[in-house]
């Protein structure tokens, strides 16, 4: 039986606080589902009390879209377990479940599939916008690896989709957000990758970034797969390097060396598993948060010069390519698979005084490198409008597939997609 929860019951503040202390509002209900049937109770539920529904996993999502003010939240965190089958390499989690549940059941068998970089992220938020993760220049992105979805729609029925059934929503649902129904269940394709890892950073003074950045930029062009490239931009280091995951990697080191007059350096051996957890914050709930994304499908000089010029807020590039790349167009919601490298400028802060300043501080960074951006990724859009993750003829069809499953827009608090017809709620 599903678990209810009101103001001033036990449980119901921690189901309510997400990613962003900036985020504090109050759901009339809080529905814990613990099933796929429960799932689809509560969306019956909700559209028979006339109540705005959303959903949450990890909570991750920094505008805090999981949590509706006086309306219902449907809290899959009760529905977290993974099954594997190692001889097949196949994975079926549930739609509550976090990637580090994921990650620790794959790696068991020296498996794993493409997940995010933050063990407490839920694996279906992370999905259902694409998913970026280590593994995928090998493997493609996360939502590359479904190999069906178990969905509840905005009229309460349980359906299947994947290539062979339900077609168009399996294509939606690989890039297109939480629009299209509540994913209850995954099947994941996963692959063979030991448990080694590697990690790799160089720092430089800012006065040489423009040079190692262009140098980063030339050394990526010819990089394996098993490399993911990185950098980050302070406003008095740069620092670059990458993430292996298997066996070797070392050999690239005497490349990122000669780039520029290293100050500090970290070579790391590590496993998979700890590689996963590396970025996690056990006290992030605590932080306001704020972010702006980029997607690059070049990077030049005056890219760089922008770069460069950071105001002193955290700034971070990370490599695509390879299989992303791949993925034919056409194949899935998730767009600009041509991107070359993803932008993301974020910070965290406790003092509410500050809000303006660091979101201001922010938006005016992205502002500075707007004009080398090839669109967005939808797991970072903030106020950005929809357009930007999606050209204008894949977003048409979205636009249908979303009139067809959800044409009043029960599901509206997400990267949302607006249906073309019916009513638009709130």
């Amino acid at each position: 039986m599903t678990e209810m929860l009101r103001s001033g019951d036990a449980g119901y503040d921690e189901a309510r606080t997400v990613w962003n202390a900036m985020i504090d509002r109050r759901p009339a209900v809080v529905a814990r589902c613990s099933s796929t049937a429960e799932v689809a109770e509560a969306v019956r539920y909700g559209r028979a009390n006339n109540l705005e529904i959303a959903v949450r996993c990890g909570g991750h999502n920094i505008a805090g879209l999981a949590v509706p003010d006086g309306g219902l939240m449907i809290d899959l965190t009760p529905m977290g377990a993974v099954r594997v089958d190692p001889d097949a390499k196949l994975a079926w989690v549930q739609g509550g479940a976090l990637l580090g549940e994921l990650d620790r059941a794959a790696q068991e068998y020296g498996l794993a599939t493409t997940a995010g970089n933050v063990s407490h992220t839920g694996v279906g938020g992370l999905t259902l916008g694409g998913g970026m993760g280590w593994l995928a220049r090998r493997f493609g992105l996360a939502c590359d690896n479904v190999i069906s979805y178990e969905v509840v729609t905005a009229d309460g029925d349980v359906v299947t989709a994947s290539a062979d059934e339900n077609a168009e929503l399996f294509w939606g649902l690989r890039g297109g957000g939480g629009n299209f129904g509540i994913v209850t269940s995954f099947e994941f394709r996963l692959h063979e990758i030991g448990t080694r890892a590697l990690i790799v950073e160089f720092t430089y003074p800012t006065a040489a970034g423009f040079d190692v950045l262009r140098g980063w930029r030339e050394l990526n062009a010819t990089a394996p797969r098993e490399a993911t490239f990185t950098a980050s931009i302070a406003a008095d280091t740069v620092t670059v390097g990458y993430v292996w995951v298997g066996d070797g990697g070392e050999e690239l080191l005497p490349a990122f060396r000669a780039l520029g007059p290293v100050t500090d350096e970290l070579v790391e051996e590590t496993t998979y598993l700890k590689l996963q957890t590396r970025d996690d914050n056990v006290q992030g709930h605590r932080f306001r948060r704020y972010w702006k994304g980029h997607y690059f499908k070049s990077l030049p000089d005056d890219a760089i010069r922008a770069l460069v010029a950071n105001p002193g807020v955290g700034a971070s590039l990370q490599a695509y390519g390879g299989a992303i790349a791949e993925v034919p167009d056409g194949d899935a919601a998730f767009s600009h698979r041509d991107t070359l490298f993803e932008f993301v400028t974020a910070t965290r802060w406790e003092d509410p005084a500050e809000d303006e300043t660091k979101i201001g501080m922010l938006r005016s960074y992205a502002a500075s490198l707007a004009p080398y951006s090839g669109g967005l990724y939808v797991n970072t859009l903030n106020e950005d409008p929809i357009q930007r993750a999606f050209p204008p003829a894949k977003l048409e069809r979205l636009v249908a597939l979303k009139t067809a499953y959800d044409p009043e827009n029960v599901f509206h608090l997400n990267q949302n997609i607006r249906p073309a017809r019916g009513m638009m709620v709130m």
